[in-house]
């Protein structure tokens, strides 16, 4: 059984990354087993750079590490426009960092002003760090504008710790929120990954950190 540590505090993306290796001869290991309260700062220009920045800083404390990193676009916006979610999910506009329900409240704003609804979606960095070496991966960003997602300014009563803009998010039928179904092909802050997106995704996970 191999032991591998996830770089992350947040409950959605450990239960993402334990779903999507299950099955893989792996133990996740998380930041508290380990005693680990200390954060990277994310300065990163893209997903994958902090994700990277992750994997070094983590790394320091345990021989293999997965991390990951995510931002979200608003497909009405500029990239430049300071609406613009970008890496700063929780951070929007320079605001301090929000909780789950403040940012659920934000965003419906923001949607609310740019018509209701909006088409969106996240793109992904993840990266290994193995006995020494650093491995990365970024989601295809036109692949991710082709499965775009619908967000609306009207949140489901449903939660998911870690991911609440799930609670704001559509699935592809256009009528349930993510928060409604566990077996849909979107889903979660990993961002409304498709079947193929996250089998780029094992693939690299199972490569970098040699699995079978």
């Amino acid at each position: 059984m191999r032991d591998v540590l996830i770089g992350t505090t947040n409950p959605a993306k450990i239960e993402y990354f334990q779903e999507i290796l299950f099955g893989y001869d792996v133990n996740f290991l998380k930041l508290k087993d380990l005693g680990i309260t200390c954060e990277p700062e994310e300065q990163g220009l893209t997903p994958k750079d902090n994700a990277l920045l992750k994997a070094g800083f983590y790394g320091q404390y345990f021989d293999s590490v997965i991390c990951h990193d995510s931002g979200l676009y608003f497909r009405e916006l500029a990239l430049d426009d300071r609406r613009q979610p970008g890496l700063n999910i929780r951070t929007p506009g320079g605001k301090a960092r929000l909780n789950d329900e403040e940012m659920i409240a934000y965003y419906a704003e923001l949607i609310h002003s740019l018509g209701g609804k909006v088409s969106a979606y996240y793109l992904n960095g993840f990266a290994v760090y193995n006995k020494g070496m650093i491995h990365s991966y970024m989601e295809d960003i036109e692949m991710k504008k082709r499965d775009a997602f619908y967000m609306v300014d009207t949140p489901s009563p449903k939660r998911q710790a870690g991911s609440p803009l799930d609670s704001l998010s559509l699935n592809r039928d256009g009528r349930t929120y993510f928060v409604d179904a566990q077996d849909t092909d979107c889903g979660g802050q990993d961002g409304g990954v498709s079947r193929e997106c996250e089998e780029r995704i094992v693939e690299f996970f199972t490569a970098s950190l040699g699995l079978e």
